[in-house]
């Protein structure tokens, strides 16, 4: 029972030390202000950049019927005047058009020119084209004397696209829709367990360091066994994980509900309609399993150094793999099938990022995340007890030298 409590305060004191701490405020408060920037990007770029829609004037001298295709917005307001080429050229070099379209007719096709002054920016003359391309199939439609319903129909019909797979056993296998919101649910996670494990793998390790320099452990120690200080480290930092992560869930819900009229929140809701419960559960279960093991190692490696400035030296191979194991997942963004981004899938210390993208966007026997969830699990529960016996050698033995250097002094302080 006295282990209980020793473990209860020293899990309180870590906790609320912690989230009252500059570093946690001001972690939170960077994501919060990168998930603001997202979310009102369009409003803030309004503020700092002042753009008015582009003036392009459309002489058309071909029998289609230009008007309803060239439809001004916000970022271009489209006019038809009866003006000679020659003064609408004048009013180009006067900038008081930033365009002028000449539509002719040449060899049975629509012809365009563009002529401007200024050059305009790519995304205003990617969207005049596409517009052009479009009164193009307008045009040759036009020159098959089809009806207008004919002519319509052509131009907006679509395919209809059924899988069947004769293989009884994958037969129920993932739509296009289910597929690609796998794919963002599962690209979400993989981000999230990254900066996580940047921010809190840090964290604990550090904090172990500061303690064992100061030689503030040494009287700690006295009072509480090495097990229940490393025990309440881990808990404690896991704790304040999931406390930033609930915030930061919190806030980008509000946002949601409160932009665009709640339109970004029905297509989170419609992503998530298109996941399933049990690949739910699968994210959960990476992303905290990863998080957890990757505390346990911070933890681990804290308490070999003997100053706090040795911390970022033996961090540097624990921060490597997960950085490894993030841009293995961007690779896959593209084709999730590679073999590269199966043999991740296996490997405890990335399986929390590749995993999930390989449920979520293929379709695998559902062996596959279960042995490799199982890995995982088995992989945290060997290193806790291992780290639980090293920790208490370790926390207390100085040695100068490389993280391999001063594994092998501890090594021979236990033997």
């Amino acid at each position: 029972m006295g282990i209980l409590r020793k473990f209860s305060i020293l899990l309180k004191q870590l906790y609320f030390q912690k989230i009252r701490s500059k570093t946690f405020i001001l972690m939170t408060l960077l994501y919060i202000g990168i998930i603001t920037v997202v979310m009102f990007w369009s409003d803030i770029k309004a503020i700092f950049v002042d753009e008015e829609a582009i003036e392009v004037a459309i002489v058309n001298e071909t029998a289609v019927d230009l008007e309803p295709i060239f439809a001004s917005s916000e970022d271009v307001n489209y006019s038809f005047p009866n003006s000679e080429m020659v003064a609408l050229y004048e009013q180009l070099k006067e900038e008081k058009l930033d365009a002028v379209i000449h539509v002719t007719e040449e060899n049975n096709n629509l012809s365009a020119d563009i002529a401007t002054y200024t050059p305009l920016k790519l995304n205003d003359q990617s969207a005049i084209s596409s517009l052009l391309q479009y009164a193009g199939k307008i045009y040759g439609i036009g020159q098959l004397n089809l009806t207008a319903q004919e002519a319509d129909q052509i131009l907006n019909s679509e395919p209809i696209i059924t899988m069947t797979n004769l293989n009884e056993e994958v037969a129920d296998g993932k739509s296009e829709d289910q597929k690609e919101a796998g794919m963002f649910a599962s690209y979400v996670a993989g981000i999230v367990i990254y900066f996580f494990i940047m921010a809190f793998l840090s964290m604990i390790t550090t904090d172990v360091a500061n303690e064992k320099g100061s030689r503030a452990l040494e009287m700690l120690l006295v009072s509480v066994k090495p097990s229940t200080h490393l025990q309440s480290k881990i808990f404690g930092v896991f704790l304040v994980a999931l406390t930033q992560i609930g915030i930061i869930i919190a806030v980008l819900f509000a946002y949601l509900g409160f932009t665009d009229s709640g339109e970004k929140l029905e297509f989170v809701q419609s992503t998530i309609n298109e996941l399933s419960f049990g690949f739910v559960l699968y994210i959960l279960g990476f992303l905290f399993l990863t998080i957890f093991l990757y505390l346990i190692i911070g933890a681990l490696f804290g308490s070999l150094v003997s100053k706090p400035e040795e911390a970022s030296q033996v961090m540097t191979p624990a921060i490597m793999i997960p950085l490894i194991g993030f841009y293995v997942m961007l690779s896959g963004m593209g084709n999730p099938d590679t073999l590269l981004i199966k043999v991740f899938s296996y490997i405890p210390l990335t399986s929390g990022m590749v995993m999930p993208m390989r449920i979520g966007a293929t379709d695998i026997s559902p062996i596959e995340p279960i042995l490799s969830i199982v890995v995982l699990i088995t992989t945290v529960v060997v290193v806790y007890m291992l780290s639980l016996s090293f920790y208490k050698r370790s926390v207390l033995t100085y040695s100068s030298g490389g993280i391999i250097q001063k594994i092998k002094t501890v090594l021979k302080v236990t033997t």
